[in-house]
């Protein structure tokens, strides 16, 4: 990987041109110290946003099953949410996400006992702190379901109804002359959609999926879903956290970690205008580390990642190590790694960046020694996403043989 550094492809090229204009658009005639303290400002912002998600539903319908695949780990991991346990307390288990722990995921109580009365279980597991619902059931959807769904929307809080063990449902149909998926699914969804019409649920949106078999049906149309629906600051937490399993999420992943590397350019700028000999470097190694390799676990390119994947898919785990190319490990990512890159891409990738920049004069007059570092992260980011993202896509395409 080394190597690449020193010469960017020529959608690396395209990459830098394309995001340094939308930088340049961005920041307009701003003033320097402005650009800076906002750059600053909005990666802090990001970097506190937390992520709430409640999974709620009938014991046994898949909540802890579905709280793992959120999590982008097995049942049989350790600290996976506990499977096949009946539910007899009504204090939520929280988890958080092991590569992004500003995601929780909280299995809550199941709703399904006669007595159950939705506004005092959510006063209960205290309904305040989750940013939206998530009700589960492996079967038919209830009355319990379709009131706690109203309760909810009172509280001006998003749920989803989500029909879980789909592929068993399948594997049982399966055996029937004349089986087919596309009508089974059809068959299944208005059969939940149904039942909750009855229990009062005017237009209710229902999601098939399958907890273990995650790039079938439509858990990839709910991962959408539920990005499509948060603010601008929870989106990209969520869309780094979940597995990507298209090429389309995969080029959803990028744009969320382009939107990030400007700003990391800005804090390098001001990171290389410390006047102390050798601080600033040391600075600016680490924000490289630390970027780097948050992209590689946003994209799966970690062990603990592709054991999951290769475990899920049923194919050894080297075989889709073999498909990364570009690209070390999350944890082969050092400050000697890092270095090394620096050297080969100081004289190419800063003279590109520059070169794309000089008509940016307002914000960049005053920038003396920093402007280096601004250009040489610039590039550095840029190129290591695009040759991230290619890995990824060879990883699916490993998967799909």
């Amino acid at each position: 990987p080394p190597g690449r550094m020193a010469m960017a492809g020529t959608n690396s090229k395209e990459s830098i041109k394309k995001g340094l204009a939308g930088m340049k658009a961005s920041l307009g005639q701003s003033r320097l110290q402005d650009v800076l303290v906002n750059a600053e400002k909005e990666l802090t912002l990001l970097k506190n946003t937390k992520l709430d998600i409640a999974f709620t539903g009938v014991s046994g319908a898949g909540k802890s099953s579905l709280v793992n695949a959120f999590r982008n780990v097995s049942d049989f991991d350790e600290g996976a949410a506990k499977t096949g346990v009946t539910q007899t307390t009504m204090d939520p288990e929280k988890y958080t996400h092991p590569k992004f722990p500003e995601l929780t995921l909280w299995d809550l109580p199941g709703t399904g006992t006669p007595e159950f009365k939705p506004k005092e279980y959510l006063d209960k597991v205290k309904f305040s702190r989750y940013d939206f619902f998530i009700i589960v059931s492996s079967d038919r959807f209830t009355v319990n379901d379709a009131m706690l769904a109203s309760e909810i929307q009172k509280m001006k809080k998003r749920f989803y109804f989500v029909r879980t063990k789909v592929d068993q449902a399948m594997e049982a149909e399966r055996r029937k002359p004349n089986f087919s998926e596309k009508e089974t699914l059809k068959v299944i969804r208005e059969y939940c959609l149904c039942n909750l019409r009855k229990e009062g649920e005017a237009d209710p949106r229902v999601f098939l999926i399958s907890s273990w078999y995650l790039n079938m049906y439509e858990f990839p149309l709910l991962q959408k879903s539920l990005a499509n629906d948060l603010n601008d600051l929870k989106r990209p937490l969520l869309i780094m956290a979940m597995p990507a399993f298209s090429r389309e999420h995969l080029q959803e992943k990028k744009a969320a970690m382009e939107a990030l590397i400007w700003k990391k350019a800005l804090i390098s700028c001001a990171i290389g205008m410390i006047p102390v000999p050798g601080v600033s470097l040391m600075f600016d190694i680490g924000l490289l580390v630390h970027t780097m390799k948050e992209f590689c676990k946003a994209f799966g390119l970690d062990d603990e990642s592709l054991r999951n994947l290769a475990n899920r898919v049923g194919k050894p785990v080297d075989v889709l190590k073999s498909a990364v190319k570009k690209t070390p490990m999350a944890n082969q990512i050092t400050q000697e790694f890092v270095q090394s890159l620096t050297y080969k891409s100081l004289l190419y990738g800063t003279a590109m960046v520059l070169e794309e920049l000089t008509d940016f004069v307002p914000v960049l007059g005053s920038l003396a020694g920093g402007v280096n570092y601004l250009a040489t992260t610039y590039f550095m980011l840029t190129v290591f996403l695009d040759d991230v993202l290619e890995d990824a896509e060879s990883i699916l395409a490993k998967v799909a043989e």
